[in-house]
């Protein structure tokens, strides 16, 4: 089976960002991925630096999708980007919900991410392959998971092509929601979103940010390195890669990687896994 792989990049701030971010994109671009998405920033804050570098991607030949979110955003402003987007042969969108920027109140005219799906299929079609995010770990906000699975359909009924999950590190807890996603009726590709680690640290903020559960066994043995970078490294490798393989082995049909706009470590777990395609 072709397995695809997929890495996601966020809009650096700097000149000299944008400069590393295209150092990392041409590495990455060599394991022949299906596509590169780039995120959109809190309320649609970087609405023109994702535009930028979305056409830089595709300028090189290569596909690219660009995140849209409800927060901020209008219907007048969703159908002109849209527009754009069409226009310069943009064919894969991601469809979130978006986080509100700190200090502000700001909704927008969409409120789910299921509103903004059948927003952009009443007013394209089918021109858009339109990914939206799942949660094998249930969304934080979600009441019950229930709750949050219902959600999750109400995305896919809106028209949504594919799913992307939050990143997780529990196996099961994948395999279980796509087993429930299942009995719902939902039968769109669910593909995890991998998350390597190179500062426990920072993962340990991010997974406190968004509800991702890191194992006690894994935080023990990442607490237990202190300050050691190699060893926090060489096991985050170790452990992200068998992650993936227990993932495949259970028929996910691709891999995601949130890069942070960095190239080692998803380039060494892609090649760990024999899933480097050359192009």
């Amino acid at each position: 089976m072709n397995t695809e792989i997929s890495f996601e990049f966020f809009p650096p701030h700097s000149a000299e960002g944008l400069a590393k971010l295209r150092s990392v994109r041409a590495r990455l671009a060599t394991l022949g991925p299906t596509f590169f998405s780039v995120t959109y920033g809190a309320g649609g804050s970087t609405r023109e630096r994702t535009f930028d570098i979305i056409m830089e991607i595709a300028a090189e030949g290569l596909a690219a999708a660009p995140h849209l979110s409800c927060v901020g955003s209008t219907r007048a402003g969703i159908r002109e980007i849209l527009d754009s987007y069409r226009a310069h042969g943009i064919r894969r969108l991601v469809a979130l919900r978006g986080d509100l920027p700190s200090g502000t109140a700001d909704a927008g005219e969409f409120s789910y991410a299921n509103e903004l799906v059948e927003f952009i299929r009443a007013e394209t079609g089918d021109t858009f392959h339109i990914e939206v995010a799942a949660y094998p770990e249930w969304h934080p906000q979600a009441k019950t998971p229930r709750d949050d699975l219902l959600a999750f359909k109400r995305k896919v009924d809106a028209g949504a092509s594919a799913a992307i999950t939050q990143f997780f590190y529990n196996a099961d807890a994948y395999a279980h929601f796509v087993d429930e996603a299942f009995a719902l009726g939902i039968t769109i590709p669910i593909v995890p979103g991998i998350m390597p680690i190179g500062s426990f640290t920072k993962l340990a903020r991010f997974a406190d940010s968004c509800g991702a559960e890191i194992p006690r066994w894994m935080r023990k043995k990442f607490e237990s390195f202190g300050d050691d970078s190699d060893s926090i490294r060489a096991f985050g490798l170790d452990v992200v890669t068998e992650l993936c393989q227990r993932l495949l082995d259970l028929g996910a049909p691709g891999l995601h990687f949130y890069t942070l706009n960095q190239a080692t470590l998803s380039s060494e777990i892609v090649r760990r896994l024999g899933l480097n395609k050359p192009v």
